[in-house]
């Protein structure tokens, strides 16, 4: 058990949509706030380099051809230089990084995941999980991941997991998380989900979106029930820029930007081991102040909350659904961990040296 407190920062903010340079530069600038506050680990949203696709919500998919090769363009490699740079922060600062990836491979020329990547205080990447299944539209750009993130990284301050937005709906996948132990769970959000088209004379009647603020938090916090873990929910905050990008050039411009205007935002909140709202607290940048705040939804900042996983002791001695509040005896899960490639290469090596 680590006797250290965690201090966590969830960076409630917008990538610079689209750039996954500026992106990684935004990163690392946020980065070097949180660790002038103190923080032990900062988190960033769902694909935060450097966009989620939300226009394949609101546009038909024969408008989408640009706007997908722009995603292909700046989606980035694992071992590329947005990630190196990240590591080389955290590295020089001492510092954990989670941060949410449009991710490319280098066997494909359009294959893209939705992937999280968990980077450790010495620059090692601890993990790196891609996203099982993507949800609904997101099938238009995703392709499906694998079991090899499911794991839970050993810290100094405790084992921290993470899950990708509708992945924290899986019972399975939240299941083989808590089989390892964990006691910090990261789940990652966009800043919007929108399920149909809004109107302003329409939002006040059952024309409603998915209520996301809370689905989200409804997810998040079962998970920290069941597993009697702290809760980090981390969403992305939705900019003019960002609209104007998604909107122009639909074949419905204004209803698409309507739309956007219109959903609900998604909110970044801590959860303590019981599923409950733990109040986090903001920094003014000028004076240093600290201001509590239970969450951010409306506006750009870093949430911060201090994390002590002894907290998650007390709570497993009535439901430990790993342990003695399960029935091992019944159920057997089984999770393959292996990393998919598309084709295995074997080359044979002939000896030409013939004996007479």
């Amino acid at each position: 058990m680590s006797t250290k407190i965690l201090r966590a920062a969830a960076c409630h903010v917008s990538p610079i949509f689209l750039s996954a340079t500026k992106t990684s530069e935004k990163a690392n600038t946020l980065i070097h706030r949180a660790h002038a506050n103190k923080a032990n680990l900062v988190v960033f949203p769902e694909t935060y380099i450097s966009a989620f696709p939300i226009w394949s919500a609101l546009r038909a998919p024969t408008e989408n051809h640009e706007l997908y090769k722009r995603m292909v363009t700046e989606s980035i490699h694992i071992d590329g230089p947005e990630i190196d740079s990240l590591r080389t922060t955290a590295q020089k600062l001492g510092i954990m990084i989670s941060i949410g990836i449009s991710e490319k491979a280098r066997y494909s020329s359009a294959t893209l995941w939705n992937a999280n990547v968990l980077i450790g205080s010495n620059g090692e990447i601890l993990n790196h999980h891609r996203k099982l299944r993507p949800t609904f539209f997101e099938k238009l750009t995703w392709s499906s991941g694998d079991g090899h993130g499911l794991r839970v990284s050993e810290t100094e301050y405790g084992k921290i997991g993470n899950l990708i937005c509708g992945e924290n709906t899986n019972p399975l996948a939240r299941y083989a998380l808590m089989a390892q132990g964990e006691q910090i769970h990261i789940s990652t959000w966009p800043a919007v989900w929108p399920t149909r088209a809004l109107k302003a004379d329409t939002v006040a009647t059952e024309e409603k979106n998915y209520d996301n603020l809370a689905a989200n938090r409804t997810r998040a916090a079962a998970h920290c029930f069941e597993a009697k873990c702290f809760g980090i929910i981390n969403a992305a905050f939705l900019d003019k820029a960002a609209i104007d990008i998604v909107a122009k050039g639909a074949s419905d411009e204004v209803g698409v930007r309507q739309t956007l205007q219109l959903s609900q935002r998604a909110a970044t909140m801590f959860l303590d081991p019981t599923g409950m709202s733990k109040p986090g607290f903001v920094v003014d940048p000028e004076t240093g102040k600290q201001q509590e705040t239970e969450f951010l939804q409306d506006r750009e900042d870093i949430l911060y909350t201090d994390m002590d996983v002894e907290g998650c002791v007390e709570g497993k001695q009535y439901h430990d659904v790993v342990g003695g509040y399960q029935r091992l005896d019944v159920f057997d899960l089984k999770v393959d961990r292996t990393r998919r490639e598309p084709a295995r290469f074997v080359e044979e090596v002939w000896d030409d040296k013939v004996e007479f």
